[in-house]
């Protein structure tokens, strides 16, 4: 993670990897002017695809939504920051945690938890069928 010196220190996951920052816009609203939860999982989906791909080294896919948790509501413009964490790697699967904090536009450098997910994919071979994560990836990986 890169050294971030303004914000007070448990403001931001030190065991995280910033794996993603992106910036809602009005198109993203649902119908109270928030940030639609849809557009926010399909992010969470895209970060949390970061580090199991270093592992996989190949086709993937999420197999599963375990945890998905809405902290508070995203607005346009807020700078959002997904952190992803591996928590579990199986024979064909992992499980992934993200973290997402916001920035909001008018308050920047002051950050807060808006969602917290956890995710698993699985490797697929050509066939999309399940296959072994690379051995090699596991031993020498970066966990």
């Amino acid at each position: 993670m890169p050294d971030v010196p303004h914000l007070p220190a448990p403001a931001l996951p030190c065991s995280h990897e910033l794996v993603l920052k992106v910036i809602p816009m009005p198109a993203d609203c649902n119908a109270n002017g928030d940030i639609f939860g849809g557009w926010v999982m399909a992010q969470v989906d895209l970060a949390g695809s970061v580090l199991p791909a270093r592992y996989i080294r190949g086709r993937m896919a999420t197999v599963a939504v375990n945890e998905f948790i809405f902290k508070q509501p995203v607005g346009v413009g807020d700078l959002l920051s997904f952190f992803a964490h591996i928590t579990r790697i199986g024979n064909t699967s992992l499980t992934v945690e993200v973290e997402v904090y916001a920035e909001r536009f008018a308050d920047q450098g002051r950050h807060f938890k808006v969602t917290e997910a956890r995710l698993t994919y699985v490797a697929l071979d050509a066939e999309g069928r399940p296959q072994a994560i690379p051995r090699h990836a596991v031993v020498d990986g970066p966990i």
